[in-house]
């Protein structure tokens, strides 16, 4: 890795940051590794896969490791073949559904995706994709060898629309629009390079599209607001279903910004918005049942458990569904509320706060390009962070972070590294 790769993820630990390379984030993270392997066993290749949708709530304190474990969920999503979003309610209107639907739409390539259903119009019409030459469409093939007619033609329209248009799965414009665009593919029904851009611009939610000319191409002349905009995500998913693509997982982090912790904080949500996310998050559980294929993540800090006025409990149809209604001192995997604090009390011992602590200063020590930059902690320093681990404000791995960077005297202070240490196959 180049030093500036390395001098770039030291700038992060010690900004209270997970680093950016997926290849250091997994070299310095002990004990999650069990619950990683149950999500990817469980969801991402049993559940999800299956047609499956989830939604699961990630909290824990300052420094518990949110972050680092959507980024982890997000390479093992990856590594499983789904497409995975990143979102930050400090970047993204979550208020407004819409705007969530754009955020993965943008990550989707969609002309891939109809391509792989063009393919599927090819071989139901008898033919090998592999046997048209680059740079020619189906059309075009077909003329080549003498085979295009009418009736030819007309059976490419009709697989076209039972793909797509008379899927009840789909939204009436949304498979109208995906038609056309994969019959350009195909090479009937062409479509002009305007009228492409116009229908993916609408597909994505754009605001500025001219309503009145999507009904020259036979949609109807109706926007992509918040009131529609999961119809709209389910037709997606139906098309990354029919491409092969095994599904979405979508990682919101930073949902704590619904609550301005102190006068100094911006205040970006107001309590109208802020209860409209509450709302829109509220729809979208009672919703989820009728998607296919994806799994959300939304990752918070305790603040948001614990302030009464602003947080979570101060919507109580939202709050409602998210308790669990057994409470156990277990961790249980299969809940939708995955509290890291838990997590790190039921399965920390002093052996893996150790192997934190030296994995973080080998990682540190390499980028450094010291030997001496930071000193692993030893089984007593770990037992006494563990003995005071439930009287502190500060979380169990920022504490061994703190310890390996500043030394065992500061590693309750609230500054220093902000970053879950926990490696896969500890436990």
């Amino acid at each position: 890795m180049p030093d500036s790769d390395f001098n770039a993820s030291t700038a992060l630990l010690k900004r209270g940051q997970p680093p950016d390379d997926i290849a250091i984030l997994r070299e310095i993270t002990v004990g999650l590794d069990p619950l990683l392997r149950f999500i990817r066993d469980e969801y991402y290749e049993s559940y999800i896969n299956l047609g499956g949708s989830k939604i699961k709530f990630v909290t824990g304190k300052t420094g518990s490791g949110k972050t680092h474990f959507l980024r982890l969920l997000s390479a093992e999503a990856r590594d499983c073949g789904y497409i995975t979003i990143h979102i930050s309610a400090r970047d993204v209107w979550l208020h407004d559904f819409k705007e969530i639907y754009s955020e993965i739409f943008k990550c989707v390539d969609l002309k891939t995706c109809l391509k792989r259903c063009a393919a599927k119009v090819v071989e139901e019409l008898g033919h090998d994709c592999d046997a048209i030459p680059p740079g020619q469409t189906f059309v075009d093939y077909l003329s080549s060898l003498g085979e295009l007619d009418a009736i030819t033609r007309k059976e490419i329209r009709n697989q076209l629309r039972e793909l797509f248009i008379k899927n009840t799965v789909m939204d009436n414009n949304f498979a109208i629009a995906c038609s056309l665009l994969t019959g350009n593919l195909l090479g009937h029904p062409i479509t002009e390079d305007s009228n492409e851009q116009l229908l993916i611009a609408w597909l994505s939610g754009n605001k500025d599209v001219k309503l009145p000319a999507l009904r020259d191409l036979g949609l109807s002349p109706a926007k992509i607001t918040k009131h529609n905009a999961r119809h709209m995500l389910r037709s997606l998913l139906e098309i990354l279903n029919i491409a092969g693509i095994p599904g979405i997982v979508v990682l919101i982090d930073d949902l704590e910004a619904l609550n301005s912790a102190t006068s100094l904080d911006t205040i970006r949500y107001t309590k109208m918005k802020r209860d409209d996310v509450y709302e829109s998050i509220r729809e979208l559980i009672d919703a989820v049942d009728t998607l296919k294929n994806i799994l959300f993540f939304f990752a918070f800090d305790r603040i948001l458990l614990d302030d009464e006025r602003a947080g979570l409990k101060s919507y109580v149809a939202l709050w409602m569904r998210m308790q669990n209604e057994i409470i156990s001192n277990r961790f249980n995997k299969f809940s939708d509320f995955y509290d890291l604090d838990k997590f790190a009390e039921s399965a920390y011992d002093n052996q893996t706060l150790v192997q934190m602590s030296s994995c973080l200063a080998a990682v540190i020590n390499v980028i450094n390009k010291t030997e001496s930059a930071s000193r692993p902690i030893n089984e007593t320093q770990a037992a006494e962070l563990l003995k005071n681990a439930k009287h502190t404000a500060v979380s169990l791995p920022r504490q061994v972070v703190n310890a390996t960077i500043n030394g065992v005297e500061n590693s309750t202070q609230t500054g220093g590294a902000v970053c879950s240490i926990l490696k896969p196959g500890a436990l």
